[in-house]
């Protein structure tokens, strides 16, 4: 089997997880972290009020009956333009990974996308007790700047920094200044005719494809054709055990799962988690609206201790080989309670290691597969918040959907079950290393008297 994934699989694995272009989305995605943090956070504690009435009466009596306007502030500055951020990190990653500096691809990126969204949006204004409803220029809705339109930011900023790159090479377009002009006016000369062109062949672009459209922007097409199925099949039980699978798979092969899928997989997370998050700022009660594979999903629920929710393994070896596994045990307890397994993967090892095969991997399906069910059917509530991948076990459940309990409860189940799976295969471990320690020993008897 580690033959066929050797030959087979890792190939095309390496080839993605080099990809160029999912590395930007990625590491552009990743680097946005303190924004989608700080305004998750902003959310949930606004939302907290509710759940949690003293901690609500608490924040009224410090700063008054307005206090959650600050969180409505936060989340303005974050969430309300997450696709613009997307749009200049992803250009600027792309651009540096062909060795261009990136500045002027992202400004030239951003330009793209803006001159792609409608510029006339219809407005409701009250006029006389009656609400009429026109067109008005310059009254953009915010839906073509949050996560709704972070599919069509993504492909503008790809396609776009392409664009822009390649006429950047074209040295007939280039235009070059005497020595003794300053280095930052020459570069912006430089890339001056590459980053006209690029904005005028996207103006051009959207003209004709209003024409063919009947007037529909990219960002509305994509989302009718593209974007709400793809969403709808990545919101299902067979994609998320698919995924799941995979991620743990390319682990056994000594391939960083998640860090390979994740230029696919982080957009599609990103975009369901901030649609639960806006939901839920919004107090929307209807659960159905809510996606079930959003945010924080697999790390408040599957990923306990990491990748194969080897703290569920940790707590196995401290049952059933306390004494045989105690370096592991320390080495790895403490980092396994903030998520990181990288002692245990590599120190146990579970990477390449048929031993730990069928736990490393089943036991993630499984726990994926109850935690869906278990949103789905609403006996546990949605990820409504994005929460640190180190936070640890329990706390993640209960903080990522919204400080519910059960949330913390799902979280609890998933680890008693991990380490149930785990126990069996630390007890036939131990067996064998018992074993092969005696026959060890026997040999070394047997060949003291030999001499």
């Amino acid at each position: 089997m580690m033959t066929f994934i050797d030959k087979y699989i890792m190939p095309g694995a390496v080839k993605v997880g080099n990809n160029r272009h999912l590395l930007a989305i990625r590491d552009a995605l990743i680097g946005m972290i303190a924004i989608t943090m700080i305004g998750s956070f902003a959310v949930l504690f606004n939302n907290l009020g509710q759940v949690i009435k003293p901690y609500g009466r608490m924040m009224e009596a410090i700063f008054g009956p307005a206090w959650n306007t600050l969180g409505g502030d936060i989340w303005f500055g974050t969430f309300a333009f997450m696709t613009v951020f997307a749009v200049f990190g992803i250009s600027y990653k792309l651009a540096q990974s062909y060795g261009d500096d990136g500045f002027e691809a992202m400004l030239v990126s951003a330009a793209c996308f803006f001159l792609l969204l409608p510029q006339i949006g219809n407005v409701t204004l009250t006029i006389n007790d009656k609400d009429v409803t026109g067109g008005a220029w310059g009254f953009v809705s915010v839906n073509y700047f949050n996560a709704t339109a972070l599919f069509t930011g993504i492909v503008v900023a790809l396609i776009a920094t392409e664009i822009f790159v390649r006429l950047s090479r074209v040295k007939y377009l280039v235009i070059k200044l005497p020595d003794g002009v300053p280095p930052a006016v020459a570069r912006s000369f430089a890339k001056l005719v590459p980053g006209m062109a690029t904005i005028f062949i996207a103006g051009v672009f959207g003209l004709l494809f209003r024409k063919i459209t009947d007037g529909q922007v990219l960002n509305d097409w994509l989302s009718k054709v593209i974007v709400s199925p793809l969403q709808s099949a990545v919101d299902s039980l067979p994609f998320a055990i698919l995924l799941v699978f995979l991620v743990h798979l390319l682990w056994m092969i000594g391939l960083h799962g998640p860090n390979i899928l994740g230029g696919i997989t982080t957009p599609l997370f990103e975009s369901s988690g901030v649609k639960n998050i806006d939901l839920y700022a919004k107090g929307v009660k209807d659960m159905d609206q809510y996606g079930v594979l959003a945010g924080s999903f697999l790390d408040a629920f599957v990923y306990l201790g990491g990748s194969g929710a080897t703290l569920g393994l940790i707590i196995a070896m401290i049952i059933a080989g306390r004494k045989r596994y105690k370096q592991m045990i320390a080495l790895g307890g403490a980092p396994g309670v903030f998520q990181i397994n990288e002692p245990i993967l590599f120190g146990l090892p579970i990477v390449l290691n048929p031993m730990w095969f069928i736990p490393f991997v089943l036991g993630p399906v499984i726990t994926t597969v109850i935690s869906y069910i278990a949103v789905s059917s609403g006996m546990v509530f949605p990820i409504v918040a994005k929460i640190p991948w180190v936070t640890p076990p329990i706390v993640g459940g209960f903080l990522a959907t919204g400080g519910h309990m059960s949330g913390a409860v799902l979280a609890a189940i998933n680890l008693v079950i991990s380490t149930a799976i785990y126990l069996p295969f630390v007890y036939a471990q131990v067996k064998i290393d018992t074993k092969n320690k005696t026959e060890l020993t026997k040999d070394s008897e047997t060949l003291s008297l030999r001499k």
